[in-house]
């Protein structure tokens, strides 16, 4: 018989795998149907603290694994808005009516259009999945929404996101 406490060791780490197979799946497919150059899931570490946790990447020069992101542009207002669903479509940095905190943070970052959808737990937000198009502006039509959102949707409904 195994110790109860290695079992739960055990089946701890079979729910983060399970996860990250999930997440790496979904950002994989998300990608490859929207032929963007980057899909990330960024996770929150702590109230509105966070890091790209997967990515997937049309090529590795598109890789900001591990970015913290801006931590002085993402504040509690922004993230009262993601928390009640706000979804974020830029088509082009340039031009958009955003801080230039964001612009200089997304510009840093390679982004030319920016697709960003809340992933919430226990009605907290826990991620944002966002796709990003490197190398030109996008107008992200509603499909592509709507697939984001229902990936992330199905994201939020999966056990091994919601119980963690």
């Amino acid at each position: 018989m195994i110790d109860p406490g290695l079992q739960r060791v055990i089946n701890r780490l079979g729910a983060n795998l399970s996860r990250d197979l999930l997440v790496q799946k979904t950002t994989n497919n998300l990608r490859e149907f929207l032929q963007v150059d980057r899909v990330v899931l960024y996770y929150f570490v702590r109230q509105w603290e966070g890091r790209v946790t997967f990515e997937s990447l049309s090529s590795s020069e598109f890789s900001i694994f591990g970015n913290t992101g801006p931590d002085e542009c993402f504040n509690g207002e922004y993230a009262a808005k993601y928390e009640a669903g706000r979804v974020r479509a830029i088509p082009d940095i340039e031009t958009a009516a955003i801080s230039e905190c964001h612009r200089d943070f997304l510009r840093n970052l390679k982004v030319r259009a920016n697709l960003a959808v809340p992933i919430l737990n226990n009605g907290k937000l826990w991620g944002l999945l966002i796709a990003h198009h490197c190398r030109d502006t996008r107008s992200w039509s509603e499909s592509d929404i709507l697939v984001v959102q229902k990936a992330a949707q199905e994201l939020e409904m999966s056990p091994v996101i919601r119980d963690n």
